[in-house]
């Protein structure tokens, strides 16, 4: 069953995706990160090219012809082939393909729309069995 971790009151919900990125990427697992919508697709993928500032997670779009072998795919379509090992979901809904993956890391945003769909997930995935662990990062955690 799929482990999920929220990361909530999230105040930059990229940089909380990028290093779990950067981490997955150092444990050698393979990631799909899901976007909300084309532009914040564009700014995680700069962001990743960025961050860390002293290494790389490799990284490309969904429809790539590089993404068989690339370890980290970004991208807001609602669908995914291939390896599945983690997922960080940045979209407001719980992705439909969610099941196919060892670990679901759900970022949650500091603003109160964020939050109350945050929610909506979370009781999504508590009505259907699954445990779930939760990481407040407005105390100084970091993911």
């Amino acid at each position: 069953m799929t482990e999920i971790d929220f990361y909530t009151h999230c105040r930059d919900p990229l940089a909380v995706a990028a290093r779990i990125c950067g981490k997955a990427f150092a444990q050698k697992r393979r990631v799909r990160v899901l976007t909300a919508d084309a532009a914040m697709t564009e700014s995680l993928d700069q962001l990743l090219w960025r961050t860390p500032a002293t290494g790389f997670v490799p990284h490309c779009r969904l429809g790539s012809r590089l993404a068989g072998e690339t370890p980290v795919l970004v991208d807001h379509a609602l669908d995914h082939q291939g390896p599945a090992e983690v997922l960080v979901n940045l979209g407001p809904e719980p992705p439909p393909f969610f099941g196919r993956f060892d670990r679901l890391a759900e970022i949650v945003g500091a603003h109160e729309a964020e939050l109350a769909q945050g929610r909506e997930r979370y009781r999504f995935y508590r009505e259907r069995g699954y445990a779930l662990r939760n990481h407040r990062m407005d105390n100084g955690e970091t993911a």
